[in-house]
């Protein structure tokens, strides 16, 4: 009884191992034709960058700030 209980943690140890070892997905996210990925890699860039500016209209971190020791001029000279 013992020894089923000493191979069963073995296995989950093995197991636990083997998937943490592991880099990444089993099927690839990006296609293998270079052309393809590089087009894939851009337009994943470029939503990366829309989210980050999504936040920062989100939270108003685009707008300039009113704490700034220069004077902004905001009509038309």
């Amino acid at each position: 009884m013992r020894i089923w209980a000493i191979r069963k943690w073995l296995l989950i140890l093995v197991t636990a191992c083997s998937l943490s070892a592991s880099t990444g997905c089993l099927v690839p996210i990006y296609s293998a034709d270079p052309s393809r990925r590089a087009q894939q890699l851009i337009f994943s860039s470029e939503n990366l960058r829309a989210m980050l500016d999504e936040w920062e209209r989100i939270w108003f971190l685009d707008q300039p700030s009113h704490m700034t020791p220069h004077n902004i001029h905001g009509g038309i000279i």
